[in-house]
């Protein structure tokens, strides 16, 4: 790729959280992750060096925040280096988004976690963010600089347009992933319904009612994020109670904290499928689980973003009606 924009020539630098998603993406843009060295000290604080100039550079540093709290402060660290070593732009690539969920102030006396997150990754050096499925569309105006907003819609999609699945319908799990759930019933052919569940507090769900007909039918949850599997597992006991034929689901975000991967292995779904946004480690796999990769979307992102070249042409969804 001729380095000949504006920006400089182009540096991809990767944290830790996700570095085979980076090597991925490295592959497919003819460059190397591995520009960083990144150590913790004895006593747990993070250690961060760009090992080649910076300076006049467009770089790219690609580092999810899931948890722990040290992938967010590793991502603050790698703006900050890049930004003292001249770099002429500094984009963060965050396939995942954390602290997302705290996206408003529900409660009294609670900290809005996803405008803290996006402020700290500002004053940290980032002059662009590249993010996938936020939790809540309207993250993107907590960032004061330039947002690319992508969807991993079409690499799931594709993945079940190839299945063939007959009489598919595709179930909102609650009433935020709606207008997710339309978007793949329109592009699956498929029929829509919703689930209408409460929770009582955090991590926590019950379902209270269905809202479309699931009887004999292959049902699709989709949602952006799954994290203990305790909603999604209530979801398909739900769907099978009404008479759900098969049931599959998808998140964008594998999260699979806790009980989660033997929630999902134990639950009487066909298949969960996930994206690579958030490494999976061989020990929360199993044999009903399917991770799909994002490097193809991200690497191409990150082409047009370094030549100046429209993003939301190739990766926005289109708006509902």
């Amino acid at each position: 790729m001729e380095d000949t924009y504006r920006h400089g020539p182009l540096l991809l630098l990767s944290g830790r959280a996700n570095f085979p998603l980076a090597c991925e993406i490295a592959e497919k843009l003819g460059e190397s992750p591995k520009g960083a060295t990144i150590e913790d000290f004895s006593d747990g604080e993070i250690f961060v060096r760009i090992d080649q100039s910076a300076r006049g550079r467009d770089v790219f540093i690609i580092q999810p925040t899931s948890a722990p709290a040290s992938n967010f402060m590793e991502l603050c660290l790698l703006l900050d280096a890049a930004k003292r070593a001249s770099a002429a732009r500094v984009t963060a690539v965050i396939p995942y988004f954390g602290y997302g969920r705290q996206d408003r102030k529900d409660q009294p006396r609670v900290s809005i976690g996803a405008k803290l997150a996006a402020n700290l990754i500002v004053a940290a050096g980032a002059d662009r963010v590249i993010s996938i499925d936020f939790h809540q569309h309207q993250i993107q105006g907590f960032f004061d600089i330039p947002v690319d907003h992508l969807y991993a819609a079409p690499v799931v999609t594709k993945y079940f347009r190839d299945l063939a699945l007959e009489d598919l319908v595709v179930i909102a799990p609650d009433v935020g992933a709606a207008k997710m759930a339309r978007g793949f019933a329109r592009r699956l052919g498929a029929t829509f319904a919703i689930i209408d569940k409460r929770r009582p507090k955090a991590n926590m769900s019950e379902v209270l009612n269905i809202v479309g007909d699931v009887e004999d039918r292959t049902c699709l949850i989709v949602d952006d994020m799954v994290d203990t599997g305790g909603s999604l597992a209530n979801a398909v006991e739900a769907l099978k109670d009404r008479g759900a034929k098969t049931v599959y689901a998808a998140a964008t975000h594998p999260i699979l904290s806790g009980e989660a991967p033997s929630r999902l292995a134990n639950s009487a779904l066909e298949r969960m499928i996930v994206t690579n946004t958030i490494d999976v480690p061989e020990e929360k796999r199993s044999d009903r689980l399917e991770v799909l990769s994002v490097a193809d979307l991200l690497s191409k992102a990150i082409h047009h973003v370094h030549s100046n070249e429209s993003v939301s042409k190739l990766f926005e969804t289109p708006k509902e009606n």
